[in-house]
């Protein structure tokens, strides 16, 4: 069974919406999260104090 260009080209056009839904997406999707806390996290250390009554 031989293996035509075309389905090759579909193999890593799988790969690459595998490694983009699987990997890439959730993990900076995780990143921008956290950093979105740590620069809420430092701003309520350093600017405007903790949350008030």
């Amino acid at each position: 069974m031989e293996t035509s260009p075309q389905t090759g080209l579909k193999r890593q056009e799988r790969n690459t919406f595998l490694l983009l839904a699987v990997v890439l997406f959730p993990v900076l999707a995780v990143m921008f999260v956290a950093s979105y806390g740590f620069i809420v996290w430092f701003w309520q250390m350093f600017v405007s104090g903790p949350p008030g009554h």
